[in-house]
């Protein structure tokens, strides 16, 4: 009889187990995403600007040939993408000893150059802090990441002052010394050739960003496991695209402008205040709907982007406590309360009610 006890313990035991298993959520979604673009976003011009000055090549000569590239490879019979012609171009200018030598560190050492619109980097870090503002804010451990998503080189951003401010970037890569045919039944692979790049790594193009909005969006970028294909739940997504808020300077980001604003993130178009044209390109982005607002590439404390931005996060804030205070609401049950007073409480309670008051001026 003892043994049976036993036994019929352990099974309600796992029964309580599998019937009363915790429901969680993988992330606490209180984290709020700004998503940048870079160049002319961030900074005035391209950031390859100081490549070309290194190995004295004509920046405009390159861009003008690489605007040239996708019509003269056609009429050739071919087809090119037009995302990748200017990574194909730099590497033609390595291959045929224009730009002899450049490798991932050279371009990193080149992107320590890389001068940045006024009230950056310093702008990052400050605005952090916004998500602390208040005190509900604190209790709810609020924060604010930012991320670069860019068309531009990640070697490049990763050299720059900016890249110790910023929780994530993406951006094109280059392969060095590309393995040879056989590297698999190799041993040990001989690298004597000095190191040059040979190859495009990563290509990020004006639609693949969307894909790494999703992997901020799902948690793949925290975490690996999570692939940004997979199917999850909106409840289990990391940073909700309604916590995210997407900045960069023109038409070639409208596919991320509608992702983000499109799911109740918020979209916002920036401008070099010198350039009429930027300014003009940004307010019909406004009023046809692809931004929400728009305002000068200026992150000094003072300026209207600034102002935008924090009144954004903090009305992002406001609402994740109040999603968050109603879920606790929602998901706990009341105390037990008596029925009824008892007489000599009732008798208190009636021997200091307030004297009625028969006017409002009385």
């Amino acid at each position: 009889m003892s043994y049976l006890r036993i036994a019929r313990a352990a099974t309600g035991s796992l029964a309580w187990r599998l019937t009363h298993r915790m429901a969680a959520t993988l992330f606490t979604q209180n984290i709020i995403a700004c998503i940048w673009d870079f160049d002319k976003t961030l900074i005035p011009d391209y950031m390859q600007s100081p490549v070309f000055r290194r190995y004295g090549v004509d920046e405009t000569a390159f861009w003008t040939e690489t605007n040239a590239l996708v019509e003269n490879y056609r009429r050739r019979g071919y087809t090119l993408a037009s995302e990748i012609a200017y990574l194909n171009h730099l590497l033609t200018y390595v291959l045929t000893g224009r730009m002899r030598g450049l490798n991932n560190e050279i371009l990193r050492a080149c992107g320590a150059e890389i001068r940045f619109y006024p009230g950056l980097p310093g702008f990052f870090g400050a605005s952090k802090a916004w998500a602390a503002d208040k005190p509900e804010y604190r209790r709810h451990d609020i924060r604010l990441e930012h991320y670069i998503v860019s068309t531009g080189l990640a070697k490049m951003i990763h050299g720059s002052a900016i890249a110790t401010h910023v929780d994530g970037i993406w951006g094109c890569e280059f392969i060095e010394n590309p393995l040879q045919p056989g590297f698999l039944h190799q041993k040990e692979l001989e690298l004597n050739a000095p190191a040059e790049i040979a190859q495009i790594g990563m290509v990020i193009d004006n639609t693949t960003k969307t894909r790494a909005l999703f992997e901020i969006n799902k948690g793949t970028n925290k975490n690996p496991a999570i692939d940004v294909n997979a199917k999850v739940a909106a409840e289990d997504r990391r940073i909700p695209f309604q916590n995210m808020i997407y900045i960069a300077d023109g038409p070639s980001d409208i596919p991320c402008f509608s992702v983000v604003k499109g799911n109740g993130g918020r979209a916002y178009g920036v401008y070099n205040p010198a350039r009429q044209a930027e300014f003009e390109q940004n307010d019909r982005l406004r009023q046809v709907g692809r931004i929400d607002h728009y305002g000068p590439a200026d992150y000094t404390s003072g300026s209207s982007t600034t102002q935008w931005l924090r009144l954004q996060v903090h009305e992002v804030c406001d609402r994740i406590v109040r999603d968050r205070e109603a879920a606790v609401a929602q998901r706990t049950a009341r105390p037990p309360r008596h029925l009824s007073s008892a007489p000599k409480d009732e008798a208190a309670r009636k021997a200091h009610k307030a004297p009625e008051q028969s006017a409002f001026l009385e």
